[in-house]
């Protein structure tokens, strides 16, 4: 008898229209390699039991996907236009005061680290362009009092 586990990400499903999170599987471990095929949310959790299907959306996170964001905050919505999901942060000086939901902070800090790579280039370019141009006219100003 086979006792291996598979481990199977998080499924969140929302409604299309307002964003509002209806149900997390959380991460599952399950025998059964086709479980995610033959999961039927439908028919056994109450919130979507009283949807149509066609109303909800699915979004399969990769285990441990955005798992400081759910260590640090909370999923408060997926965002209806963009299908990204938004989390609820505590502010640290105001505790007791949720944020309003935002993009997943790994993400911006990707967004970020990405931002800051291209910033910094372009810093460089300018840097060597300012170097030159001042190059230039110290050789005119030779040229000029010469």
């Amino acid at each position: 008898m086979n006792n291996q586990l598979f481990r199977f990400g998080n499924w969140i499903y929302f409604d299309k229209v307002t964003g509002e999170i209806l149900h997390e599987t959380g991460e599952v471990w399950h025998s059964d390699p086709e479980y995610e095929n033959k999961r039927n949310p439908f028919s056994n959790i109450p919130k979507l039991m009283e949807r149509i299907p066609e109303s909800v959306g699915i979004i399969k996170l990769k285990p441990d996907e955005l798992e400081q964001d759910f260590a640090e905050g909370f999923l408060g919505r997926v965002n209806p236009e963009t299908l990204e999901l938004e989390f609820v942060y505590l502010d640290p000086a105001n505790p007791g005061i949720p944020q309003e939901p935002r993009k997943p902070l790994s993400v911006e800090v990707e967004e970020l680290r990405q931002e800051n790579t291209l910033l910094k280039a372009q810093n460089s370019a300018l840097t060597e362009r300012t170097e030159f141009i001042e190059d230039v006219i110290a050789e005119m100003a030779i040229q000029v009092y010469q």
